[in-house]
């Protein structure tokens, strides 16, 4: 393990629990790290890299299950997803998003999706798209004990009537209307806000109005965390588009080719397994079985077992 990685994981070991008083109070103080996870391995990785908050976010629709967009995923999916994360125990904080649908029709029915996520995954809060239309559902969900993490601006789940994956509040009123949206949002009692797809200067408006912490993507520099998914940070989706926003660090995808390539060479040219990685019995047992296996040694076995009385 390089120095780098003993690092991280005794910082890791160290940390205290992270929670969404926890991260409602870093406003203002150092950045917030942000980080998508949809299963343990990932979920591991992100904890140990320090990750503050780790997002099971819907995007495990297109990431991981290959669909064109978040709206395929339901709430059993989620919390399938959302379990895998929270069995490894990070330290980080662990946000359920809850998909399309699961919080559009009625209160009950969204504080009864909010709380399976809870409940059955394991979150420590859940994430909602949507501003002020949202509210009822919000105010409902933080009503039962579930801390809220609101999201503005590019809002996934809203592909269709936004006529696709857009930056939003680019025009005056447009963004009046966000940076209103995220006031109602702090005011109803979320504890941070995603800001996703937004030009610079509304994220620095919301984040010098609020006092919860902003979390960009695709948003600037001016917000209090940043956010990226998973699979565009390590290279992990390689051979996709990658919004302009996303800084790719690794390639592991090519690494991960590469590596079984090699693996099945060496199975073509008979270099794998080696004599190294192949159990072996002693070699008096060995000996024994092969001449059970010897076809003339059955033979004989077969007629000694007739001559018997």
């Amino acid at each position: 393990m390089a120095d780098s990685d003993k690092a991280h994981t005794a910082e890791s070991a160290q940390r205290k629990p992270m929670t969404a008083p926890m991260v409602a109070a870093r406003k203002g103080a150092a950045k917030l790290k942000m980080i998508t996870a949809y299963d343990a391995p990932t979920a591991r990785i992100a904890d140990r890299a320090g990750a503050d908050i780790i997002l099971v976010g819907d995007s495990v629709a297109n990431v991981v299950l290959g669909h064109g967009d978040t709206l395929a995923v339901s709430v059993d999916v989620m919390v399938h997803h959302t379990a895998a994360v929270t069995r490894t125990k990070p330290k980080a904080l662990v946000v359920g998003d809850m998909p399309w649908l699961s919080y559009h029709s009625s209160t009950e029915d969204t504080v009864a999706n909010a709380g399976q996520l809870v409940r059955e995954g394991g979150a420590g809060a859940v994430k909602l798209e949507g501003g002020r239309k949202r509210l009822p559902m919000v105010t409902a969900v933080l009503d039962a004990e579930i801390p809220v993490m609101g999201h503005l601006g590019l809002t996934p789940q809203s592909v269709h009537s936004m006529g696709g994956y857009k930056v939003q509040g680019k025009e005056a009123q447009a963004a009046y209307e966000l940076i209103s949206d995220a006031h109602a949002l702090a005011d109803a009692g979320v504890f941070a806000i995603v800001l996703e797809g937004v030009p610079d200067v509304v994220a620095e408006i919301v984040t010098n109005e609020l006092s919860i912490p902003t979390i960009g993507i695709g948003a600037g520099v001016h917000c209090d965390g940043q956010v990226l998914v998973f699979h565009d940070v390590t290279g992990l989706g390689a051979g996709e588009y990658l919004p302009k926003f996303v800084r790719q660090y690794a390639n592991l995808a090519d690494d991960a080719v590469a590596a079984i390539a090699e693996f099945f060479a060496d199975v073509e040219s008979g270099a794998f397994p080696s004599d190294a990685e192949t159990y072996h019995m002693p070699a008096e047992s060995a000996e024994i079985l092969r001449n059970l296996s010897d076809p003339s040694a059955h033979f004989l076995a077969d007629e000694a077992m007739e001559r018997s009385p």
